[in-house]
């Protein structure tokens, strides 16, 4: 996974509180020099995680700046265009291993086993059945989200597109990016899309 906007533009405020008279290019760069001097490579954490996409970087601008309509609409329709649905036209899959999948903190770290498949940990940003005590409020609530959106095959696109790579939808969004930056497989969002579309997933009862 690569560096959020919030992390760098937040090292980059702090570095220009540290420099009076610093630009906010300035203070980027500064925070940028930072964070190379001090990450070192361990396990699968590599050094290439600072490296940033154009999306990455048009986000990484200081929070005093509001990304322009042009902008985010650049954005919006790169990643768009990065999106790759399944080739057998399946969008759904078990809401069951969805489930799992969503509960599951594992992977990308550098004490992870690469081996293993990464989790979405979901529940980490969103609420999403009422069984669930503890969540996080980053995100907004996902209970109901098919009963009040259906399941056609525009929806179930949508969700599956935004599971693989929420920019496409929501420019600088701190949704990671689960497709694009190869955090769950292809099956994985299946399954994910399911647990949000199927009327038999917790989340929609």
């Amino acid at each position: 996974m690569k560096m959020p906007r919030t992390t760098l533009a937040g090292l980059a405020v702090a570095a220009a509180a540290g420099c009076a008279g610093m630009s906010d290019q300035e203070a980027t760069q500064r925070a940028l020099e930072v964070m190379q001097a001090s990450f070192s490579e361990r396990g699968q954490a590599k050094l290439d995680r600072l490296n940033q996409d154009e999306a990455q970087k048009l986000c990484s601008i200081p929070p005093s700046v509001v990304p322009s309509k042009e902008v985010t609409e650049r954005i919006e329709k790169a990643n768009l265009a990065s999106i790759r649905y399944p080739a057998d036209g399946r969008l759904l899959g078990d809401w069951r291993q969805g489930e799992r999948i969503a509960q599951s903190g594992i992977g990308k770290q550098f004490s992870d086993d690469p081996k293993v498949a990464s989790g979405a940990n979901c529940y980490a940003c969103h609420q999403l059945s009422k069984a669930e005590l503890s969540f996080g409020t980053i995100g907004p609530s996902l209970y109901n989200f098919g009963k009040l959106r259906g399941a056609s095959e525009p929806i179930q696109r949508y969700t599956y597109g935004k599971v693989y790579n929420s920019q496409a939808f929501t420019a600088c969004s701190n949704m990671p990016r689960f497709g694009h930056n190869g955090i769950l497989t292809e099956q994985q969002i299946k399954d994910v899309t399911a647990l949000l579309l199927d009327p038999d997933s917790p989340i929609n009862k």
